[in-house]
């Protein structure tokens, strides 16, 4: 198993920047894939970009393309969600999510989730 925090959300501008981290606990998570989805209030979870175990491949939803960067550090079994060029669209809770299997962007695919942490771009 693997318990998952988030962290480094926040008030930012739009244009601006904010880096989330997602910090975990268990032996086995440099086994896992993880995952960035984000929720705005009355709307569905979202994928928003995943790096599989060995930090290969990583990849986006196409709306964050070009301005947020995953990325992960197993040895301090954290991964980390680099976001740019931020836009009030961008404002939702962010949580990170860990599977065993494949990067998939279906948020029911996921076993393990972090509380979720806010962020808010204001124009």
């Amino acid at each position: 198993q693997v318990q998952l925090v988030e962290s480094g959300g926040g008030l930012v501008q739009a244009g601006g920047s904010l880096s989330l981290s997602c910090a975990a606990s268990g032996r086995t998570f440099s086994t896992y894939t993880i995952s960035w989805f984000r929720q705005a209030p009355g709307e569905e979870r979202v994928f928003v970009a995943a790096i599989s175990w060995n930090g290969k491949s990583p990849y986006y939803a196409d709306f964050v393309k070009g301005r947020f960067t995953i990325s992960r550090d197993n040895a301090k079994a954290t991964v980390y969600l680099q976001m740019n060029s931020l836009k009030p669209a961008d404002t939702a809770i962010y949580y990170c999510a860990a599977r065993s299997f494949l990067a998939s962007r279906a948020a029911e695919d996921y076993s393990y989730w972090g509380q979720g942490t806010q962020v808010t771009v204001s124009s």
